[in-house]
């Protein structure tokens, strides 16, 4: 017995190195790429402890729980951090990154999450680049969730270390993830005694064993599922166009906002302002004496296949999410989430306009496209 998932030849380095170039592609690099074999923490975490350690000064800008997460290994690195905290519904600005540029001079480590798929919201990464560079910082960014929904341009914006999964916007899997590393942030890791080595979390390995090795041998066996699902997903937004697969994903975000507002029921927004929002995934806040959890609970029970979820922690009971990334990125998801919510909002006796959500969900998509 044959399985197609089984009975595949090993990848070859060769095929390793052409999909790391075709990441390469997707964020328009010339730095060193590295295809990390796991989710995408791995390369986030092997990021910052290979480049921060006692002695780095580092500003760290929380706009959701991911923020808050590199704060916390920043600090266990040994770094001084500076936290720069604004409101979930809300984005960071480049001139608070200036302040605080100005407030702690000795600032040589940026952390910033671009987009917060859990949040919702996107911050305005090439703006503060240009902040960052005045100041010679490194600059390290999560562009997870936001690549594939919105421009990730790490060379333009002068990001040293940009981790990137395919799980979101990308529409891939979720057991691989990629990194770009600029020449300076190999310095600084090459630099650093605490940096990992002989460790699952050591990039410099992977540049010694793999890319200064002239990528002809693997130094371990790879994923090699994950790989050819990345493989594909690579090839499919090159044959679909990124600028298309960007912009379904703004028609769903402005097709989600504008139809929660005119569903009713107290359904709004949780981002207040529009450029504030992600396009990968937007969060919606629920009327008061309605708990978020329950009544996603309650529109998945109607239909399960529904790309929603209750906010976490302390969320669940405020925020909903709309996941409309990836195969989701469409009308037909952000229709069927919002009526589902909308009978659901009726069930608890609040008024709704099924209609008015709908005419306004295809107006929003037909024009944010």
């Amino acid at each position: 017995m044959t399985h197609p998932f089984l009975d595949l030849p090993p990848l070859s380095a060769e095929r390793f190195a052409a999909i790391e170039d075709g990441v390469a592609r997707l964020l328009d690099t010339r730095q060193d790429v590295l295809v990390t074999q796991g989710e995408a923490l791995l390369p986030l975490e092997g990021a910052i402890r290979g480049a921060a350690g006692p002695g780095t000064v580092a500003l760290n800008v929380i706009t959701g729980p991911y923020g808050q997460t590199f704060g916390d290994w920043l600090r266990s690195c040994g770094a001084t951090v500076h936290d720069i905290a604004v409101p979930f519904h809300t984005a960071v600005t480049a001139e608070q990154v200036r302040e605080a540029f100005a407030e702690h001079p000795g600032i040589d480590f940026v952390s910033l999450v671009h987009a917060e798929a859990a949040t919702g919201n996107t911050n305005p990464v090439a703006e503060i680049g240009e902040v960052v560079r005045e100041h010679g910082a490194l600059f390290y960014l999560d562009a997870v969730a936001s690549v594939g929904a919105e421009p990730v341009l790490p060379d333009a914006w002068g990001v040293d270390l940009c981790v990137i999964g395919a799980q979101k916007a990308m529409g891939g899997p979720a057991g691989v993830s990629a990194i770009s590393v600029s020449e300076r942030a190999w310095t600084r890791m090459a630099a650093n005694p605490h940096a990992p080595r002989r460790s699952y979390l050591s990039l410099l390995d992977w540049k010694e064993r793999w890319t200064d090795a002239g990528r002809a041998v693997l130094p371990h066996a790879p994923a090699q599922l994950e790989m050819l699902a990345l493989q594909a997903c690579l090839e499919r937004i090159e044959s679909a166009g990124l600028d298309a697969v960007m912009g379904r994903h703004r028609g769903a975000a402005l097709a989600t906002r504008a139809g929660a507002v005119a569903l009713g029921g107290g359904l709004e927004p949780y981002v207040y302002e529009e450029r504030d929002a992600a396009p990968v995934a937007t969060t919606l806040r629920v009327p008061a004496g309605v708990a978020a959890s329950e009544l996603v609970a309650r529109a998945l029970a109607s239909d399960p296949t529904l790309p929603l979820v209750a906010g976490g922690g302390a969320l669940a009971k405020e925020m909903i999410r709309v996941n409309h990334y990836g195969a989701d990125a469409t009308p037909g998801a952000v229709q069927g989430s919002l009526a589902t919510l909308g009978r659901a909002l009726a069930e608890q006796g609040l008024g709704v306009d099924l209609e008015a959500a709908r005419r306004a969900v295809d107006k929003a998509w037909t024009e944010g496209r």
